[in-house]
């Protein structure tokens, strides 16, 4: 162990779980942990808890798809008091591994398995303490004592060896609040427990959109099934005019979950960091994005499934990418859905992936670890043609919420509409907002909303988001960008009014993306280029640029093992 004995953890959610479950498996004695939680319950974080979810809202993984903790949920699920299951119309007897929880419910899975680990945790003789209702407020990191400062409701201060932030999603405000009908987020979703008698604009078609539909439907109509087990939805008397009206930039629905060959998604064969050493060795440092494809993804299918390998290997991503969107965009988004959702449906019953899905979700969480060394060029290219697909593909909807849409969309109380990249949404001071797009037929619209709901999920936050300003008046943290691998791209860029590309004045040229920079490690890295050996960073919204894919418990167990290993250098590597 290096001089760390002093550890703080900020939040208390699924990072923080993995995290401390990574200390406790160490049984190092000579650790001191301090988890700082915001509100009174570890575990849930903002997705499980009521801060992200209601009762109508489900998980979109199953058991067999969550990394191990400390006891599964089918064992979990067991123990569970019977009033409970009977509010989810849960039969323990006849739950399994494939199934999906409410989130709430799995946000007690997980509180449950925080108090397991603090048991495991006392009983090996460990120091450690859970602070509930402590909002971390600042954070200075004290160069010349090699330790660092929490600063905890505003007043109270406690010095660290090593802090490890977990502090998880952050939705901020902009007009919410100020505004009667205008949400800069759907979270938390009591907010849209409410009747409507209007139309609602939803920004967005994502997993966030449907939580959002979801909420807002029950409070305007009711669900039932039909004589043949197919749902349907009937408005209330006094929500007539109710209707919801999604907005999206592609034009898009989320992709149906579907069985998965390998549930946990393992990388086994995808690149090692050798490789990807060996490569940037070659490559002027930098990771080729189209070797990342040919690597990660292409090559899968040579043995697995030949066919559809060569159909796609002389493809460019840019070909591959055009040839799945049109695929898509050629069928109306709900007869699509339709389809995928049968599609989804035989692949679970013979448990038979869907192959070209599931490696497009390997290949996401592959390429999210390293893209810190792709060139300026790969990430603008990344961002603008593989992430849209990604997005859609990986979403992975539950099947409950695609049979809630398709009720929806068939009773005509929800639409799809496409609009452009130039579209923006203006607050109006009396209530609600106004949507300014062009539609596919080319024409300027501009319609007004009583009731608006941004639903594009979290978002990228920048530097200039970072909740501690501590770590920003000091510099511990520092702006994240990348480097132009040609110089004339980036002078081209920036000439055509790209305001996110600076130059140094030397000849290089950068693309400013958002949050902060980080290593390997997770850790901080000032100006300078050195990394901080105090202050690591878990929580997503704020290292974006340089993580640009969200993969949820995957990410989790994945940061938490590197952020062990670096604390604990003279350790043996932690096993998965």
């Amino acid at each position: 162990m290096k001089n760390i004995s002093r550890i703080a953890i900020i939040g208390g959610g699924p990072s923080a779980l993995f995290m401390f479950k990574r200390f406790v498996d160490t049984g190092n004695k000579n650790v001191s942990i301090q988890i700082f939680e915001k509100n009174n319950q570890v575990g849930a974080g903002m997705p499980y808890s009521t801060d992200g979810a209601n009762d109508e809202h489900v998980t979109n993984v199953s058991s067999n798809e969550i990394p191990l903790l400390v006891t599964t949920i089918v064992d979990w699920i067991k123990t569970v008091h019977k009033d409970t299951l009977d509010k989810y119309h849960i039969d323990k007897n006849d739950f399994n591994e494939y199934k999906v929880l409410p989130r709430l419910l799995f946000g007690q899975y997980l509180s449950h398995q925080f108090k397991l680990l603090q048991a495991q945790a006392s009983a090996a003789g460990m120091q450690f303490n859970v602070n509930y209702n402590s909002e971390v407020t600042d954070i200075i990191d004290v160069q010349d004592q090699q330790l660092v400062t929490v600063e905890v409701n505003g007043t109270e201060r406690y010095n660290f060896d090593a802090i490890i932030i977990c502090s998880g999603h952050n939705w901020p405000k902009a007009n919410e609040g100020k505004i009667k009908g205008f949400f800069d987020s759907p979270y938390p979703p009591s907010k849209l427990a409410f009747e409507c008698n209007t139309p609602v604009a939803i920004k967005g078609s994502s997993l966030t959109a449907i939580d959002a539909l979801r909420t807002l439907s029950r409070y305007n109509g009711d669900y039932t099934k039909d004589e043949n087990g197919i749902l349907t939805y009937h408005l209330k008397d006094t929500s007539t005019g109710f209707k919801l009206i999604m907005h999206s930039r592609n034009g898009l629905l989320p992709a149906v979950r579907f069985h998965l060959e390998d549930p946990h998604l393992s990388k086994n064969e995808t690149l090692t960091p050798d490789e990807i050493q060996q490569h940037r060795e070659q490559n002027d440092g930098f990771l080729s994005l189209d070797y990342v494809f040919d690597r990660d993804f292409k090559a899968a299918f040579k043995l697995k499934r030949p066919e559809f390998y060569e159909k796609i290997k002389l493809l460019s991503i840019e070909q591959f990418v055009d040839s799945m969107m049109q695929l898509r965009e050629s069928i109306d988004p709900f007869d699509l859905l339709k389809m995928e959702y049968d599609e989804a449906a035989q692949s679970i019953e013979q448990r038979r992936s869907v192959y070209w899905k599931e490696m497009l979700a390997i290949l996401s969480f592959a390429m999210n670890y390293p893209a810190k060394y792709l060139s300026a060029e790969d990430m603008m290219r990344l961002q603008k043609t593989l992430m849209p697909l990604i997005s859609v593909v990986i979403a992975f909807v539950p099947q409950s919420s695609v049979e809630e849409m398709l009720a929806l969309h068939k009773a005509g109380l929800l639409e799809l509409i496409t609009v452009d990249d130039d579209s923006y949404v203006e607050p109006v001071n009396t209530g609600g907002a106004i949507y300014h797009y062009i539609d596919e037929n080319k024409k300027q619209q501009t319609i007004y909303y009583n009731t608006y709901v941004d639903c594009v999920g979290q978002p990228h936050l920048n530097y200039e988001d970072f909740p501690y300003e501590g770590l920003i008046n000091k510099h511990t943290i520092t702006p994240a960008r990348l480097k132009f691998r040609n110089a004339d791209t980036g002078l081209a860029a920036m000439n055509s009014g790209n305001n996110k590309v600076e130059t140094d004045g030397k000849g290089n040229y950068y693309l400013n993306v958002p949050g902060v920079v980080i290593n390997d490690n997770f850790q901080t890295v000032d100006e300078y280029g050195a990394y901080n050996e105090r202050v690591y960073i878990m929580a997503v919204p704020y290292i974006g640029g340089y993580n640009p894919d969200y993969s949820g418990l995957d990410f989790c167990e994945a940061a938490s093992k590197k952020i062990i290993e670096s604390i604990i250098k003279d350790e043996p590597a932690i096993s998965n």
